[in-house]
């Protein structure tokens, strides 16, 4: 399936109320108050939240959002409330911002809830958006796909279930989704709708004279499991380290962040200057997916830093992604014209229009992002700490030489066998120095060396983008410009070589025709960095196996794994695009909550997935 979303059109009828062709009518008759009586009363709200310490509602219609809405406001409003409140919505046609304005201006009670849903309106691109609000106590999933299809790609405990807009066909889903009792409310009174939600373990009713379905499941279900103790070692500093450790903390866990160097971002995170883009592909693949996803949630991760007074240095420059050669230059003009993404996300280029974008003559068109960048690796992760604040403790300067379990605990010892730190749970983000450790043996992470060349360059001299092919070049960054790199695996040499400078150099004369000129290779200065690769190229983010084998057809969730030992690895050269959506893929997996990515793509980057399909030789590598 390709991934394009057709956006829902805003119409009115004769008597000015607003509809979608779509959708139907797109504004509850009664407001604020019918909401309120259909779905928060309907559903026991707000007593069920009370005293909770997360309550879990799925949407499959978000409409114009006014049940998020009248929700958020009740939630806001509750001084009983539930500390959290995850709200997820799927919506197969979603307005565009500007027509969620027009009808959301019809509710003035709701404004400034509204303005704040606006303002993080994400691009109208498939998949799992999850929004964040008042200060990531309230968190809003936005699924565009079709709820039929969507549903059985959720991993969640509901509580509540606002049922409208669902087909009986998708009911079997929501006992899967279920938490013990969970309600559900739908104004569909048809005898299908009432036998089909019945076929799937709820009671239903229709509660006084209302005209509505309410329900209780009283089916088997298991509810997430909290976390005991919410305390964790992260084993590195970097930013799958720190992403990790800052989305934990969010969620009230203490971290001990461990690092053998004396500050954050030294190892394969320490460049000046990294590329920040997707990557997308005709057919959507997972690696498609997973960097849009990543990409996504990235940018609201550093809009959400910012906010809060810790932002990195980075640049929403652009990103320019040429062609190597005329093929691949058609492929990727059929990509934008088989995907039409919205032109603020991603849009083909021609040659002359590449050329003036980089301030440089190039040699083929190609892809323009123009919310991409380049991001300081180092100040993101000092900025992931610092959001942490006091629940995040620091162990710079302190090498790791093994783990141990002892009752029930893991502990940290270094090369003296001193205790550094423990924790229930060890979270492994030290990129190629995963290798030595024995339990993380069946994990096949391998050394990609990767050497960058720093050239001199003057303030806003071209290209003041970042322009890929085969390579990459960015912006001017404190007097320096990176062009590189190189990309070796199983190579485990620190030192700089003019051999792969001059690569690099000829990497960049492709880029853009005739720049390298002025720079010799013999005397440039550089950095050499190790990035653990995976051989699928897509990352390790998940519980660690506990076995070496097992049998094909064993299904995933039954490979025994390492009690409180997960691993975020295996980002290659995608370590920026992916980092931000890995620490939120893993915290909610260790603290229960609903997670931010398609169970197909969380299955894809599970660490235990090679041990039914083992690598393939050779296939390392990256671009």
């Amino acid at each position: 399936m390709l991934p394009t979303i057709t956006p829902a059109t805003l119409a009115f009828d004769a008597d000015g109320r607003p509809h979608s062709p779509c959708l139907g009518r797109v504004a509850h008759a009664g407001g604020l108050a019918a909401v309120q009586q259909a779905q928060l009363a309907g559903h026991g709200l707000p007593q069920r939240w009370a005293g909770r310490e997360a309550f879990t509602i799925v949407e499959p219609g978000f409409g114009a959002g006014f049940n998020f809405l009248a929700t958020w406001l009740a939630w806001q409003a509750d001084p009983a409330r539930s500390r959290r409140l995850h709200f997820i919505s799927i919506e197969k046609h979603p307005f565009r911002v500007d027509d969620l304005a027009r009808l959301q201006a019809a509710w003035p009670e709701l404004g400034a809830l509204a303005a704040e849903l606006r303002g993080q309106w994400p691009p109208l691109l498939p998949g799992i958006h999850r929004l964040s609000f008042d200060a990531g106590r309230v968190t809003l999933d936005l699924f565009f796909s079709d709820p039929v299809e969507a549903l059985p790609l959720l991993e969640a405990s509901a509580d509540a279930f606002y049922l409208d807009g669902l087909a009986p066909v998708g009911f079997a889903q929501l006992a899967r989704l279920a938490a013990p009792g969970a309600s559900l409310v739908t104004c569909s009174m048809a005898d299908e709708v009432r036998l089909g939600l019945q076929a799937a373990g709820f009671a239903v009713e229709r509660p006084g004279d209302l005209q509505l379905l309410a329900g209780r499941f009283e089916g088997d279900a298991m509810p997430p499991a909290p976390p005991a103790v919410r305390r964790a070692l992260v084993i590195g500093a970097g930013v799958a380290g720190t992403s990790v450790a800052e989305r934990l903390a969010a969620r009230g866990w203490r971290l001990t962040v461990i690092d053998e160097a004396d500050g954050p971002g030294q190892g394969a995170s320490g460049n000046k200057a990294g590329v920040f883009r997707p990557l997308p592909s005709l057919d959507d693949n997972r690696l498609a997916r997973i960097t849009r996803a990543g990409f996504l949630y990235g940018l609201r991760h550093l809009e959400r830093l910012a906010r809060a007074g810790y932002a990195p240095r980075w640049a929403p420059c652009g990103v320019l992604h040429l062609g190597r050669d005329a093929k691949q230059e058609g492929k990727m003009r059929a990509v934008v014209d088989a995907h039409q993404p919205p032109a603020d996300y991603l849009r083909f280029v021609s040659r002359e229009e590449a050329g003036l974008l980089a301030g440089w003559p190039v040699e083929a068109g190609g892809w323009w992002f123009p919310g991409g960048g380049w991001i300081q690796p180092p100040t993101l992760c000092a900025a992931n700490l610092a959001a942490g604040g006091e629940a995040i403790s620091l162990r710079f300067g302190q090498r790791l030489a093994r783990l141990e379990c002892i009752g029930g605990e893991w502990v940290a010892f270094d090369p003296a066998g001193a205790e550094i730190a423990r924790a229930p749970v060890v979270i492994l983000a030290n990129g190629v120095g995963i290798r030595a450790l024995p339990e993380a043996a069946s994990l096949p992470v391998r050394p990609a060396r990767g050497q960058v060349s720093h050239l001199p360059a003057g303030p806003a001299s071209p290209p003041r983008v970042v322009v890929c092919r085969l390579g990459y070049v960015s912006p001017e960054v404190d007097g320096l410009r990176c062009a590189g790199a190189t990309f070796i695996a199983d190579d485990e040499g620190s030192e700089l070589r003019e051999a792969e400078h001059r690569e690099n150099m000829q990497k960049l004369d492709f880029i853009l025709p005739g720049f390298a000129a002025p720079f010799d290779p013999a005397s440039l200065a550089g950095r050499v960095g190790f990035r653990p690769a995976s051989p699928d190229r897509l990352p390790m983010i998940g519980a660690v196996p506990a076995v070496a084998r097992a049998e094909r057809d064993t299904p995933l969730g039954a490979i025994p794994r390492q009690p409180g030992l997960y691993a975020v690895s295996g980002f290659g050269a995608r370590g920026l695009v992916w980092a931000s959506l890995a620490g939120e893929l893993l915290a909610s997996q260790l603290n229960g909550d609903p997670l931010p990515l398609e169970r197909d793509l969380v299955d894809a980057m599970d660490p235990a997935r090679y041990l039914l399909k083992p690598p393939r030789a050779g296939s390392a590598g990256d671009e």
